[in-house]
């Protein structure tokens, strides 16, 4: 239940909003009634046509008769100051991440091989799977696929990707770690599937992706680092009340769809809930991911479990996901703000 909740349906819902906006220009500009022009007689065709060539030379005095700006170059000062921000901020959330939640270290001398050798996998294979995202993601959006899927029905989108994300998610579950062609096969289609639903962001700014790429991995890093650091299984009892957060998450991304566009307040209320609610709630699902994780290292280190960094790797990627949605569309809000 908390996997199908953390599958990261609501974008296809909000880029539905497009299109629509297209139309109503269209239609308006298609509207426009011809009456006047057909009843006018020779006086008003010959004081129509005055005013049109005034109307001409104003807008061609307007747009090619301004002063030529200068040529500048590229501002290397300011591009060294964002390189500066986004260190300290990557810096500074993993200082402060650990200062506040990580006051009592693991007091058994460090991880244990094992465990750094399993976390290690597992991130190896959570990298792996973000790049296949983004790769396919790229492709698709360069093959028309984005505009195809803005014009479907938004239900569609939602319960299409849903039905494919789970599908594939279960099945990669269920697949033993020996069989490790349909185990790969099957994880691949996961990620391609959340590129098919996630391949509209292509058509934001690249500059804007790399930023909350960059903060995405700031902030999962960070928390990571935490729970690899932490006491054994000490953020393990978050699991229930994470799982109910979540729920609320995906219960306000549905709103749009279902309130009406009257209802204004209460659809920013919840767009709130869906931004920052979410990103509280799968930090917290990264702390408790990872230290299960090493739970998990230690189980199969006992026997008592198989070693399936494939199967970890999921639960990492839906975290990743979910963040980086949010942190697209804050930057997005702010830029628009500009």
């Amino acid at each position: 239940m908390a996997f199908t909740l953390r599958a990261p349906f609501a974008l296809a819902a909000a880029v539905k909003q497009i299109p629509k906006t297209a139309q109503r220009s269209s239609r308006a500009f298609h509207q426009i009634s011809p009456s006047k022009s057909l009843h006018a007689g020779p006086t008003s065709k010959s004081t129509s046509l005055i005013s049109t060539l005034a109307k001409s030379r104003n807008v061609f005095q307007r747009s090619y008769m301004q002063p030529a700006s200068p040529i500048t170059g590229p501002n290397t000062g300011n591009l060294t100051q964002r390189l500066l921000y986004g260190a300290g901020i990557v810096g500074g959330t993993i200082f402060a991440t650990n200062l506040l939640f990580n006051r009592e270290t693991r007091e058994d001398g460090g991880m244990p091989p094992f465990e750094r050798s399993y976390l290690n996998e597992t991130f190896l294979h959570t990298g792996l799977g973000v790049g296949i995202i983004g790769v396919a993601a790229s492709a698709l959006h360069q093959s028309g696929w984005s505009v195809r899927l803005m014009g479907t029905n938004p239900w569609v989108v939602i319960v299409g990707g849903l039905a494919m994300s789970v599908g594939t998610m279960y099945g990669c579950f269920a697949t033993s770690p020996e069989n490790y062609v349909q185990k790969y096969a099957l994880w691949t289609a996961f990620n391609v599937t959340q590129a098919l639903i996630l391949s509209p962001l292509m058509f934001m700014s690249p500059a804007l992706l790399a930023r909350a790429g960059l903060y995405t991995v700031a902030m999962m890093g960070s928390i990571a680092f935490v729970g690899a650091t932490a006491k054994t299984d000490k953020y393990l009892y978050l699991g229930g009340p994470l799982l109910a957060g979540v729920a609320v998450v995906a219960v306000s991304g549905f709103a749009p769809l279902v309130l009406p566009a009257t209802a204004v307040r209460t659809l920013m209320w919840t767009e709130n809930i869906w931004l920052y609610g979410g990103l509280a709630v799968f930090g917290g699902f990264t702390l408790y991911d990872v230290q299960k994780v090493l739970n998990h290292a230690r189980l199969a280190e006992r026997g008592l479990i198989k070693r399936d960094a494939v199967n970890e790797s999921i639960s990492l990627e839906l975290d990743f996901l979910n963040i980086f949605i949010r942190m697209v569309q804050i930057l997005g809000m702010r830029q628009q703000k500009r």
